[in-house]
């Protein structure tokens, strides 16, 4: 019996639309908080911006340096929240200045998406928050690049009446990151599947490799994570087509003031976005050479 193969055309995958597929990756990454007078931060950034370099010879990347000023929703009320926005942000300014990056950070407030939005060049909007809409019509407001983290409790699709929120100031720079979704206690479960239905409605998608494996509350008086597993996620958000990849990473995690448990050592990096960005680089290729392919019947 001979049977005709379907004509059915290979699907078209969001992240490889002319405006999607022409981003460069971006990456967001440096230590979770800033920590002491600045200077692990610092050498972080130094440590990074390096690494940037370097992969920028063969890669196009998009880097910002990530340290937060204010870790508001920290389980334990004993625990490490960082300088506050006043100093931190001087920090930030100065790390900046001294190493020649952009800078995002996470904001909580009206207030503070003001006063943040006169240094750095992307606002985050924590996951926690991320349906707040006082506080996404002032992100969109600063002008900059908004970047909204999925809260562990949404749905893809829900995460796109957060963007028409930013989208509705004026500002259409908006990305959304995915980190996780709860499930339940204690833990954490990513559906790649985000990737590609965030990515339909034209908005382009951040994987969140470090938060992803966080253990919230894990530990009683803080969280857990398993670090171990971010480099598997990572290089499948990657070839699920994200437009970047977001790490929480420290010189020396064990003894970070902030998420330890779940940030990578700075010396894990390169050779896992090496990996990533070889992965994304095959992913385009494949994705335009069937672009360029018509389906056609075929006789078996």
């Amino acid at each position: 019996m001979t049977v005709e193969l379907t004509s059915l055309p290979y699907p078209t995958e969001p992240f490889a639309s002319s405006a999607l597929a022409k981003l460069p990756f971006t990456l967001l990454a440096g230590p979770d908080v800033l920590e002491g007078d600045g200077s692990i931060n610092l050498q972080s950034a130094h440590y990074l911006k390096a690494m940037v370099d370097r992969l920028s010879k063969t890669y196009a990347i998009e880097y910002y340096f990530k340290s937060s000023y204010d870790k508001a929703n920290r389980t334990s009320i004993t625990a490490y929240r960082g300088p506050g926005a006043k100093q931190g942000l001087e920090m930030l300014k100065r790390i900046q200045g001294d190493v020649g990056v952009k800078l995002i950070t996470d904001v909580h407030s009206v207030e503070e998406a003001t006063l943040a939005g006169t240094v750095v060049d992307m606002i985050q909007v924590p996951a926690f928050l991320s349906r707040q809409t006082d506080l996404l019509l002032a992100a969109g407001d600063t002008g900059k690049i908004v970047n909204i983290k999925k809260g562990q409790f949404l749905s893809p699709h829900d995460t796109i009446n957060a963007v028409e929120k930013v989208k509705s100031t004026g500002n259409t720079n908006v990305f959304v990151t995915e980190r996780g979704t709860t499930f339940g206690y204690n833990n954490l479960v990513v559906d790649m599947r985000g990737v590609p239905i965030v990515q339909g409605y034209g908005v382009p998608v951040i994987f969140d490799a470090t938060h992803s494996i966080q253990l919230p509350g894990g530990q009683g008086t803080s969280s857990g994570g398993q670090r171990e597993y971010a480099i598997t996620l990572a290089r499948a958000a990657v070839a699920a087509g994200c437009n970047g990849l977001f790490f929480e990473t420290h010189p020396d995690p064990a003894t970070a003031l902030c998420d330890g448990p779940n940030m990578l050592p700075l010396t894990w990096m390169e050779p896992l976005l090496e990996t990533c960005l070889s992965i994304r680089s095959l992913l385009l290729q494949s994705a335009a050479k069937t672009a360029s392919t018509s389906a056609q019947p075929v006789l078996v």
